[in-house]
C-alpha cells in the first residue's frame, strides 16, 4: 500500500513536470504569483507557518521593515520559492553550455576560479536562498565535479529524479544521513563537496551569529575543512528582475561572496572561526534579496544552553 501511495504521488508530480517543462518564462512567473497568491492569502496561515516567517524576519532586521513590508516580504518568499521549483524542472533544458551567459551575470569570479584552480579541495557552501541549484549546475556544466549533499527523500521516486536531475551535469548525490564515509572518501582522493549551510544543528551545533543571534550550525564543514585542508567556498546565485518584453529564461546572479583558507586562520578556535565566516559570508549575500530566502525555515530553533538558564530568571524578573 506505501508503494502505490509512492507510485501516485509520482505520478501526480510527473504530470505536473509535463506541465511546468512547457511554460513559457512569463508563464512560469504568473503561475508561480498565481500559487504564491493561494499560499499566503486563501490559506489559513498556522499552515503556512507565516508566524515563523515574520518573526524570523523581525528577529533579522529588527525595525527596518514595517509590518506592510513583512507581508510583502513572505509574499515574494512564496512566489520565489514557486519559481525556484519550475526552474528546477526547466534547467536540464534550459542551462547548457551555449546558453548560460544569456542567463547568469558574474560578479567579481576571481576569488573563485583562483578556488577552483589551486588545486585543493573545495567545500562549496551555500543556503537555502536564490536558486541554489544553478549555481550547482553550472560548476557541473564547467567541469567541476562535486559531490552534492543531500537530505534523502520519503518518497523513493521522487528522489531518484530529484538525484537524476543533479548528477545530470556530472556531480554525484551523497545522503546527508548515511553516506558520511562516502563523502571522506570523495575528500580523501581529492573531491570536492557541495553542501547547504543554514540548517539548524540542535543542541550539539556550533553557536554563531546569524543577523545578530546565536545560530546552532554545523561543526562538521569546519572539521573536513581543517582534517583535508579544504577551501571553503560561500556562493550565491540570486534571481534577477525580469526584463521587459521576451527573455529566454530567468536571468540569476551568481557570485561568490567569500573564500574561507584553513591556512590563515590566527585563532584559538578555528572550528568556530570558520562557521562563524561562512555564516556571516551567507547573511552578506541575503541582505542583497531577502525574499529569496527561506524565512520559514526555523534557523534559530535551538538555543545556547545559557539562555535557556536564563529564561526562567528573565520570567521572574518579569513578574
Amino acid at each position: 500500500m506505501l508503494s502505490l501511495r509512492h507510485r501516485l504521488e509520482y505520478l501526480v508530480f510527473q504530470t505536473f513536470v509535463c506541465v511546468i517543462d512547457s511554460l513559457s518564462p512569463a508563464a512560469t512567473a504568473w503561475v508561480a504569483r498565481c500559487l504564491a497568491t493561494v499560499i499566503h492569502y486563501w490559506l489559513p496561515r498556522k499552515w503556512t507557518r507565516y508566524k515563523v516567517a515574520s518573526e524570523n524576519l523581525v528577529r533579522a532586521f529588527g525595525d527596518r521593515y514595517s509590518e506592510k513590508e513583512i507581508e510583502n516580504l513572505v509574499y515574494e518568499m512564496w512566489v520565489h520559492l514557486f519559481r525556484t521549483i519550475a526552474e528546477t524542472v526547466q534547467c536540464p533544458r534550459k542551462l547548457h553550455l551555449h546558453s548560460y551567459r544569456k542567463i547568469v551575470d558574474f560578479a567579481d569570479f576571481t576569488s573563485t576560479n583562483e578556488a577552483i584552480c589551486s588545486g585543493r579541495r573545495v567545500l562549496m557552501l551555500g543556503g537555502h536562498f536564490g536558486n541554489w541549484e544553478i549555481g550547482t549546475a553550472l560548476f557541473g556544466l564547467w567541469g567541476f565535479p562535486m559531490g552534492i549533499v543531500a537530505r534523502e527523500m520519503d518518497n523513493p521516486y521522487l528522489h531518484d529524479w530529484f538525484r537524476r536531475q543533479r548528477e545530470t551535469t556530472g556531480h554525484r548525490m551523497l545522503l546527508k544521513s548515511g553516506d558520511f564515509d562516502e563523502m571522506v572518501a570523495l575528500l580523501s582522493k581529492g573531491g570536492n563537496l557541495g553542501l547547504l549551510c543554514d540548517q539548524d544543528a540542535g543542541p550539539r551545533g556550533v553557536f554563531v551569529d546569524f543577523f545578530g543571534t546565536p545560530a546552532s550550525t554545523f561543526k562538521s564543514i569546519a572539521l573536513l575543512a581543517l582534517e583535508y585542508d579544504a577551501l571553503v567556498m560561500v556562493g550565491y546565485s540570486i534571481r534577477l528582475k525580469d526584463e521587459p518584453g521576451s527573455q529566454p529564461w530567468s536571468r540569476f546572479e551568481v557570485g561568490c561572496e567569500a573564500v574561507i583558507d584553513p591556512r590563515e586562520l590566527k585563532t584559538d578556535d578555528p572550528v568556530g572561526e570558520i562557521t562563524q565566516q561562512f555564516t556571516s559570508a551567507l547573511e552578506r549575500a541575503i541582505r542583497r534579496a531577502p525574499e529569496q530566502y527561506f524565512w520559514i525555515h526555523r534557523r534559530w530553533k535551538s538555543e545556547p544552553r545559557s539562555n535557556k538558564r536564563a529564561k526562567p530568571v528573565q520570567q521572574r524578573l518579569a513578574g
